[in-house]
Formats: C-alpha cells, sequence, structure tokens
C-alpha cells in the first residue's frame, strides 16, 4: 500500500508565476479586474499570456449574459462594479467578435531587470467588414455549387425516364 504522507502536491503543468497556485490565481484575478476596468495594462510578457485565457473566457460569460454565467465571473472577480461594466459595455462591444478579444503587444524590456514587457488590452474595434464580406462571398459559391451540381444531375434523371417512355 502506497505511503500518503510521502505524496508531495505539484503544479498541473508547467511553472507558476507566483509562490503558490492560490497565490497566481488571485494575482491573474486582480489583473484581469484592472484590464476590464482600464481596458490595457501593461505587465510582464509571462503574466500577459496567462491572463489572456482567463480574461476571453470571463468575456465569453459576459457575452452569455443569463445568471449562471454571471455568478461564475463574480467568482473571479469580486468587484460588482467591474462585473457589471463587463456584463454591460464589454460584451456589448463584444457581441460581434467571435473571439480573440484581447491583443498583446510586446514592449520593450523593463529597466531595472531586463524582464520582457507587454501591454495587455481589450479588442475595441469592429470585426472587419472585409472578413464578414469574404464569408458571404465563400457561402454564395457554395450554394452557387449546389445548384450547378443539381442542374447537371436532372438532366441525365430525365433523359433516362424519356428512353423508358420510348421504349
Amino acid at each position: 500500500m502506497p505511503d500518503k504522507e510521502n505524496k508531495m502536491p505539484r503544479p498541473k503543468k508547467g511553472p507558476r508565476l507566483a509562490s503558490s497556485p492560490a497565490h497566481e490565481r488571485l494575482m491573474l484575478a486582480n489583473m484581469a479586474t484592472s484590464l476590464f476596468q482600464n481596458g490595457r495594462i501593461t505587465t510582464t510578457l509571462p503574466k500577459a499570456k496567462r491572463l489572456r485565457p482567463l480574461a476571453e473566457r470571463l468575456i465569453t460569460f459576459a457575452k452569455r449574459g443569463d445568471l449562471h454565467s454571471r455568478r461564475r465571473v463574480m467568482r473571479v472577480i469580486r468587484n460588482k462594479s467591474v462585473v457589471h461594466a463587463l456584463f454591460t459595455v464589454i460584451a456589448e462591444q463584444m457581441e460581434q467578435r467571435e473571439g480573440g478579444y484581447t491583443r498583446i503587444v510586446k514592449l520593450a524590456p523593463r529597466q531595472g531587470d531586463n524582464a520582457a514587457m507587454a501591454v495587455i488590452e481589450l479588442v475595441t474595434e469592429p470585426v472587419s467588414p472585409k472578413k464578414a464580406a469574404v464569408k458571404e462571398a465563400e457561402a454564395a459559391v457554395k450554394v452557387a455549387e449546389a445548384k450547378a451540381e443539381e442542374a447537371v444531375e436532372a438532366p441525365v434523371e430525365e433523359t433516362a425516364t424519356e428512353e423508358v417512355a420510348a421504349e
């Protein structure tokens, strides 16, 4: 029987940003709160990369807008005014966007310790109409191809029925 006392808790995968998982979770929650309050924050590149999936998941919850989603967001972001802004203002801005709600821009290294710095910001520009037009054009091409295939198949069936009628 394995000895349970010798089992040490280990992180799931990869290095942690802080000394413990709880500290990392709180730090990411604070950074997400600041991001939604200010629209952009300057931090180190590894922290920005760890924050991005969390922030995008919270925005996806906000786009759903139901009570369960609000409560799940409240688990991470404890500030009710920030959660309200996320569900009303930010979710409305991101309504047309299917993903990619945040952008990370690299900056020059920090002066004191030469740490890689970055700005993580919310993407507030509207979705490009060019991309929407391309999707509509692709859909139109598929519809045209389907009609062309039906038109090719239809005369073959008519000639077969005419031959049967002639006999």
